[in-house]
């Protein structure tokens, strides 16, 4: 594809949400700090800037994947509309609108990978006669993929292992952003666990109640919203178990506000449930910031890279996250401060260093670099 002379990069979202920590607090910023002028354009965005990101709304697909299918003409002519260099798109219906969109304005075409799609079929296909149609059904959105990807310009991805279906892959891992929090100092006295991010059965939540029953003095603090429609199960659980006053949910919070009361806790919580794909597979932006706030982190075993980066840098304990029991008893050990505190620190000190998404963001630039002739020195 032939190369625009401007150098606007487009990152382009059919869902996420106008500030995503990825899309805007990462990669966005550390392309405008190069010297690109950088657009997300994003559902129900309103106008302004993010980190030297300008941020532009699109009407939004409505709600279920019918409505994203119909909503990919329009989201290409929007991506169009902007005249960019590149359009960096993020999710597989922006991916396809990505490439309608450069073939009206001739943009370069980056599909960026957050997860693993082909196994987001299994939960919709679980049970019963669909279940039969899951192999099929995986093997036909991996082949969609892998065409897609064929088309693009370049490929990033989240985390290692999602490469499978793309071929040639740059990894942009989803490594620590730099804050300006102070880590927290650990002191003898009741427990306070802490969940951040997104919240439902498949994170743990259930898990968590469970733990927290076994942890009499311990309070748990959620900072995020269910995700799952679950909430209202979550509530009532939570009163059986006689837990209820022990839980702090403070909703959702812009990230700096978050990272100040995490770092008010003595432990994060990273309870992915197994059978996920994804889970498996996982590099939760969540992790890192517990490790800048100087928290030693509970974690799935099962969970490859996260239980690698956890063990590396010697700040927490990998277990199954599906046995409450087990999840109690890490929490158990990590009631001592002294221990707390080592681990602490030296979660921090990987995750400003060995794990700091510094050397992610170069690489990121480095591409563009490839990508536009004209890029910024």
């Amino acid at each position: 594809m032939s190369v625009l002379s401007g150098e606007t990069v487009l990152m382009l979202s059919a869902a996420h949400p106008a500030d995503d920590v990825r899309i805007v607090v990462k990669e966005g910023a550390a392309l405008a700090a190069a010297g690109w002028r950088v657009i997300h354009l994003a559902h129900g965005a309103a106008a302004g800037t993010l980190q030297g990101v300008e941020l532009r709304g699109h009407g939004g697909p409505g709600r279920g994947w019918r409505a994203r299918l119909r909503h990919i003409p329009a989201l290409a002519r929007a991506a169009a509309a902007q005249h960019p260099a590149v359009i960096h798109a993020h999710e597989p219906d922006s991916w396809i609108a990505a490439h309608l969109a450069a073939a009206r304005c001739g943009a370069r075409v980056v599909l960026d990978v957050h997860e693993h799609y082909p196994s987001r079929l299994d939960a919709r296909l679980s049970a019963g006669p669909a279940g039969a149609l899951r192999p099929a059904a995986r093997a036909l959105l991996t082949a969609l993929c892998r065409l897609i990807a064929w088309r693009a310009d370049a490929v990033v991805v989240a985390k290692d292992g999602l490469d499978g279906p793309f071929g040639r892959c740059v990894a942009v891992r989803n490594y620590a952003e730099a804050a300006s929090v102070a880590p927290r100092r650990h002191a003898a006295g009741p427990l306070r666990l802490l969940h951040l991010g997104a919240l439902g059965a498949a994170r743990g939540a259930f898990t968590m109640l469970d733990a927290l029953a076994c942890l009499p003095n311990a309070r748990l603090v959620l900072i995020g919203r269910f995700t799952d429609g679950s909430e209202a199960a979550f509530d009532a659980r939570a009163a059986a178990l006689g837990v209820a006053a022990r839980i702090e949910k403070q909703g959702w919070l812009p990230r700096a506000a978050a990272l100040d009361q995490a770092a008010r806790c003595d432990i994060a919580l990273v309870l992915f449930q197994p059978g996920i794909e994804n889970h498996r597979l996982a590099l939760p932006h969540k992790l890192f910031d517990a490790m800048l706030c100087g928290l030693p982190v509970i974690v799935p075993a099962f969970a490859e890279e996260v239980s690698h980066i956890v063990t590396e840098a010697g700040c927490g304990i990998a277990t199954d996250t599906a046995d409450a029991m087990a999840v109690a008893q890490a929490a158990t050990i990590l009631s001592d401060p002294a221990l707390r505190a080592r681990m602490g620190a030296s979660g921090r000190a990987a995750a400003l260093t060995r794990f700091a998404w510094t050397g992610e963001a170069a690489r990121l630039v480095a591409l563009y670099r490839r990508l536009i002739p004209t890029s910024p020195a």
